[in-house]
């Protein structure tokens, strides 16, 4: 590598990692609790559980579900129905006043089988746990938050590709993982950095890339919107609005015969974002490891019940629903959760060194220490072959 390549990657890599490293130690912080989120909500007690019953009690119709979710939120509308794969008994209801909705929302937890209310939230209370998952997705600033925060991550992603590029110029000299004690206390935290940088690289990038996709949910939901789903409404183009709306439960069980050995993760309403005006969209998910991440929409006539079309998700929204549990580590239980967590600590500790290392910067800069070597290196190197 030339002096002029080597100054280049240096001086990417600094000022792509200055400008993302505190908005990057935000969101390994707030994600490390986020990693442990039913762990920790069970031990600050907010996690719901369904009563006891007997072994084998059938599960409520849905419609009794979402009448009862009607009566507790009289002068709001049912949004979504949605389920927790690790939870059968308990169902999940979203009302807001218009189908619309984007800020305020309100939350029914109920059981499955009674359709009994268990609890009622909504997006204005903030708890721990709802605060951590805010500022890690999007600043509590909506979408333009989630982009920022997107763009904070391509840097972060840039600034580890640079970092290995001057990795191993610096480094060229000493054996791998060297940490020269007997240095300046700078010498060392440089030699760690580099050291802890190089371990978690891929861990690093994974999770940096995964969560740049991440951000960009809202606009990759947006365009199925206006791609897929056009397509499969588009018989319903210029039809009026249906005034009333029929059964749920038997929108599903068509779900369930259009896509068998699946189980529905959510139903979005009709006028809702997720579905067309004239139908339930029943998303449905495997029960595989990897289709068990992934939906397929079945839109059914939220009138007749009757199927209208299935179609599996592009690859582009299939990518993001795979990214999503790849980022928090939570597809491999609980020991890959604290795998998750230590290298999430290590990343802190490589950010927070990287910071200490340009708020604590001297002119004896060791890495401009390095290039000016490099300078030497190339300036005598055209002499020695002349010589010889």
């Amino acid at each position: 590598m030339s002096v002029k390549t080597f100054k280049i990657w240096y001086l990417t890599h600094k000022w792509t990692s200055l400008i993302c490293t505190a908005f990057m130690l935000l969101l390994c912080i707030t994600g490390l609790p986020l990693i442990f989120h039913h762990e920790i909500e069970h031990l600050l007690g907010d996690a719901i559980e369904a009563p006891a019953l007997p072994a084998g009690t059938p599960l409520t119709s849905l419609d009794s579900v979402v009448a009862t979710a009607q009566q507790a939120r009289p002068d709001e509308k049912p949004l979504f129905v949605s389920w927790d794969p690790d939870e059968a008994e308990l169902v999940f209801v979203t009302t807001a006043k218009s189908p619309t909705e984007t800020t305020d929302f309100h939350f029914l937890a109920l059981d499955a089988r009674t359709a009994q209310i268990l609890k009622a939230d909504s997006s204005d209370q903030l708890d721990f746990m709802r605060v951590m998952f805010r500022l890690h997705v999007d600043l509590f600033a909506g979408l333009p938050g989630m982009l920022f925060l997107g763009f904070m991550g391509l840097l972060f992603v840039v600034a580890i590709v640079t970092g290995v590029a001057v990795y191993g110029p610096l480094m060229r000299k000493l054996d791998f993982g060297t940490v020269r004690k007997q240095r300046s206390t700078r010498i060392k935290w440089l030699d760690l950095h580099n050291m802890l940088g190089i371990v978690t690289l891929v861990w690093a990038l994974v999770v940096g890339g995964t969560g740049v996709i991440n951000t960009w949910a809202d606009l990759i939901f947006k365009y199925w919107q206006h791609d897929q789903l056009a397509a499969m409404v588009a018989p319903y183009a210029g039809q009026p609005v249906p005034q009333g709306l029929g059964s749920l439960q038997a929108a599903v069980e068509t779900a369930h015969r259009a896509v068998p050995g699946s189980t529905p993760r959510f139903v979005a309403f009709p006028g809702t974002n997720f579905s067309s005006p004239h139908h339930y969209a029943v998303f449905m998910r495997g029960d595989t490891p990897l289709t068990s991440r992934l939906l397929q929409p079945v839109l059914v006539d939220a009138v007749t019940a009757e199927l209208t079309d299935t179609r599996k998700l592009p690859w582009y929204a299939a990518t993001l629903l795979v990214s999503q549990p790849l980022h928090f580590g939570d597809y491999g239980g609980f020991p890959l959760q604290v795998i998750w967590a230590l290298l999430d600590v290590v990343t802190i500790i490589v950010l927070g060194s990287g910071l200490y290392l340009w708020l604590a910067r001297r002119r004896s800069n060791p890495v401009e220490q390095r290039i000016a070597e490099l300078e030497r290196e190339a300036a005598i190197a055209p002499a020695l072959g002349s010589a010889e």
